[in-house]
């Protein structure tokens, strides 16, 4: 037991050093969002039902193109474990033109769905609101793209100190901006939620230009400037980032696309559920994006234990990672759970909302098991490469169970919001387990197929 401990301690140390650079920087999406809803829901509680609509039509996209980039960190891990400069070079430019086409097709797809607003059964009076907001952030879909094909060539260089800062800069811009352009300060016209989009638009220009910027200014990445100048688009390396970062991106779009489908469901219910909705995937966020960070920390890890073939290493730091995320729900349940009653007034001035918004809290501590669960061995996999099963898992657990019962529980028995949340848990833990069964079977394969060194 004290070896176990003393192997567990050092995998603690290694993930926290590793995973606070990206934890700081996923607080500061959290604190950029916890802004957003607060500034919009202080200006009008319609503007933030249309703008918890608009952002989960996004999300949707947006998690897909996060995912398909999150397939660059375990090749480019595993070819920095093996101090193959020349390949993460190749992987940086063909995974900036793969990043390219990704980013025109969510613009063609979104576009398309952009002459449908009207035809998806929301309240008549968010409709003027959601035109603009959805524009101006569909605008930024391509910027988005690029910064996350370096971020994650980062992230698989076990450098991730860059992209916080850039994350934190250009979160604080946005808070700057939605302050000026929502309200109408320094001589600027009231623009209320047009104004957060634009905001949102010219924060995440700056953020794509800054980080690529480190990239060729940055000694540290002299080696694989030089590579990547050198290099040729080719077709091993493009297809390789299509086989990684498909499955990756269709996995949390399908995840994400269960919470966009759940918010067409919460629409049927009424203006004050949606905007109670939109407070609550804020709240559930300082839960998930501290979660992911340190999940993010274990793919690099295990990707680097992959390369190196050192397969011993990889259960146990695996299970310390899901061990800090425990701690982490604990530590953040417990205030949420003590100020429920208050939470939805920091958003909204209506008491109808945050009666809702309270009632709510229960079954999102309920889930966040199951949601650690999940969130480790998703990125476990993703280190191994071993990304095709998870398309599946996330099919079963989201559309096959979450969904339907969100309408069951919500719809059907007329649980509301409650009702709709109430599907989560069983979707959640689903995944984890399911992810975990995979995870346990890959690392097997590999131990008979890549015998250690």
């Amino acid at each position: 037991m004290a070896t176990d401990f003393n192997t567990y301690k050092h995998h603690y140390r290694t993930l926290v050093t590793l995973g606070f650079p990206i934890v700081v920087g996923q607080i500061g999406t959290i604190v950029l969002n916890f802004a957003d809803t607060l500034m919009i829901g202080h200006h009008s509680t319609v503007e933030l039902a249309a703008a918890a609509f608009v952002s989960n039509m996004l999300t949707l996209g947006l998690l897909i193109a996060i995912g398909f980039a999150n397939g660059i960190t375990p090749i480019v891990g595993r070819m920095f474990g093996q101090h193959d400069y020349d390949g993460i070079g190749s992987i940086v430019k063909n995974a900036t033109l793969a990043n390219t086409v990704l980013a025109a097709l969510l613009m063609l797809i979104y576009t398309v769905l952009y002459f449908f607003l009207d035809k998806m059964g929301q309240p008549e009076e968010l409709l003027p609101y959601m035109r603009s907001y959805y524009i101006v952030n569909l605008a930024s879909v391509p910027f988005v793209c690029w910064f996350n094909s370096m971020k994650q060539t980062f992230d698989g260089t076990a450098n991730t100190q860059m992209p916080m800062w850039v994350l934190l800069g250009g979160n604080l811009l946005n808070i700057v901006g939605n302050w000026i352009l929502i309200y109408g300060k320094c001589g600027l016209l009231e623009m209320g939620l047009l104004g957060a989009g634009i905001s949102t638009l010219v924060s995440r220009i700056i953020m794509a230009i800054a980080i690529w910027i480190m990239f060729f200014a940055s000694p540290r990445f002299k080696t694989v400037r030089l590579a990547f100048a050198k290099a040729c688009l080719n077709r091993n390396h493009f297809l390789l980032i299509n086989r990684m970062g498909w499955p990756l991106g269709m996995q949390m779009g399908m995840e994400s696309g269960a919470w966009s489908l759940c918010s067409i469901i919460v629409g049927w219910i009424g203006t004050n559920a949606l905007a109670a909705h939109q407070i609550m995937l804020t709240v559930s966020m300082l839960f998930y994006q501290v979660y992911f960070g340190i999940a993010a920390a274990v793919s690099i890890r295990v990707s680097l234990y992959h390369g190196t073939r050192d397969y011993d290493s990889i259960t146990p730091i695996t299970w310390a990672g899901f061990h800090l995320i425990m701690v982490v729900a604990v530590l953040v349940s417990i205030p949420v759970i003590i100020f429920k009653g208050s939470i939805g007034y920091l958003f909204t001035d209506s008491a109808d909302v945050a009666q809702i918004v309270s009632a709510t809290i229960v079954p999102l501590i309920v889930y966040q098991v199951g949601d650690g669960l999940q969130c480790t061995f998703s990125n476990a996999l993703r280190g191994l490469s071993h990304v095709k099963p998870m398309m599946l898992v996330a099919f079963i657990s989201y559309f096959v169970v979450s969904i339907p019962c969100s309408y069951i529980f919500g719809i059907t028995f007329g649980g509301g919001l409650v009702g709709v949340w109430s599907a989560f848990p069983f979707g959640l833990t689903l995944a984890g387990i399911l992810y975990y069964i995979c995870f346990k079977h890959r690392l097997a394969q590999l131990r008979i197929a890549e015998p250690a060194p």
